[in-house]
C-alpha cells in the first residue's frame, strides 16, 4: 500500500509458492543469458586481439600522389610482380570470416599413428571365384564333386566329437596307473559307459578293466584289414585300410558296406580309426 498524488495505490503481491518459483526461474534464466552474452562478447574480443597480433587483420592502405621530378622523365609500370602475387595470394571470399579457423581437408589431415595397444583391423579376405578357370595341370571339379565335398564338410562338423570309444574295437593301454602289467597291452572294448569310459578286456590275459578314454589309444592294423571309423564325417562306418602314410600320420580307407560302399577317403588321421576285433 502506498499513497501517491492520485491517491492511495494498492498493489497485490502473489505469494503463491509456484508463482514465486516461476519468477525465480525466470530471473535465473535471464541472468544466465546475460552471462552467456558477456562470455561470447569477451571471446570475440580475444579473437580480434589475437588476430591483430598475428597480423591477420589487414592494415589500411595509405595512398599518395604520383609526382615526377622532370617533365621529360618517363613513368613505367610493371605488373608482373602484381600478377604473380595475385596468383599466390588468393583473396578471401566475401562469405569467409578472416578470424575463422580453417578446417583441414581429409588430404591435409595427418595420419594418426597406430598405438601398439590398438588392434589392427583384419584384412578382408578375397573370396575365390568359383568360376575361375583351373590352373594348368589342375583338374576342375565337377558339380557332383563339389556337392559331395560340401556334404562331407557338413558331416565332418556334425560327427566330430570329443569322445570316440566304440564297442568291438581294439585299443592300446597307454597309462601306467593301472600297473605295469597292463601298460601297452591291447584290449577289446566290451562296453561303453557315459561316452568317455569303457569296460575293456585284455586280449592276452582276459582281464576286465574300467578305464577312461584318455588312457587308451586306437590301434592301426595291417593294410587290407577292417577298421572302424570312430570320429569325423564317416563316424560309425566299417572300412578297409587301403594304405598308410607314416610321414603324415594318416591313412587312406574305403567304405566297406552300406550305401557308401567303395567310397575312398584320404588323409584319415590315426586317431579317427581303430582295428575291428576279429577273434581267431
Amino acid at each position: 500500500v502506498d499513497y501517491t498524488e492520485k491517491g492511495w495505490f494498492v498493489q497485490y503481491i502473489d505469494r503463491d509458492p509456484e508463482t514465486i518459483k516461476k519468477q525465480e526461474q525466470t530471473k535465473a534464466k535471464e541472468k544466465m543469458d546475460m552471462d552467456d552474452e558477456e562470455r561470447t562478447a569477451s571471446l570475440i574480443q580475444k579473437q580480434i586481439k589475437r588476430a591483430a597480433e598475428q597480423g591477420t587483420v589487414a592494415k589500411e592502405v595509405e595512398y599518395t600522389e604520383l609526382k615526377r621530378e622532370s617533365e621529360e622523365e618517363k613513368v613505367s609500370l610493371n605488373f608482373s610482380g602484381l600478377v604473380s602475387k595475385k596468383k599466390d595470394e588468393q583473396p578471401l571470399k566475401s562469405s569467409e570470416n578472416p578470424l575463422a579457423v580453417k578446417k583441414p581437408t581429409e588430404a591435409e589431415k595427418p595420419k594418426k599413428k597406430a598405438s601398439r595397444w590398438e588392434k589392427e583391423e583384419p584384412k578382408k579376405e578375397v573370396k575365390k571365384d568359383p568360376f575361375k578357370p583351373p590352373k594348368p595341370g589342375e583338374k576342375r571339379k565337377s558339380a557332383l564333386d563339389e556337392i559331395m565335398e560340401f556334404e562331407e564338410k557338413k558331416k565332418e562338423k556334425t560327427n566330430r566329437k570329443d569322445y570316440w570309444l566304440t564297442e568291438g574295437i581294439v585299443v592300446k593301454i597307454v597309462t601306467k596307473k593301472l600297473g605295469e602289467k597292463f601298460y601297452k597291452k591291447k584290449a577289446v572294448v566290451k562296453e561303453v559307459q557315459d561316452l568317455y569310459r569303457a569296460v575293456i578286456k585284455t586280449i592276452d590275459s582276459g582281464d576286465k578293466i574300467r578305464v577312461d578314454q584318455n588312457h587308451l589309444e586306437t590301434v592301426i592294423p595291417a593294410q587290407g584289414k577292417l577298421v572302424k571309423i570312430v570320429n569325423g564325417a564317416y563316424r560309425g562306418y566299417d572300412a578297409v585300410l587301403e594304405s598308410i602314410e607314416e610321414k603324415k600320420f594318416c591313412c587312406t580307407v574305403s567304405i566297406h558296406s552300406g550305401p557308401l560302399r567303395g567310397r575312398v577317403i584320404d588323409n584319415v588321421q590315426y586317431e579317427d580309426i581303430s582295428k575291428i576285433y576279429q577273434p581267431t
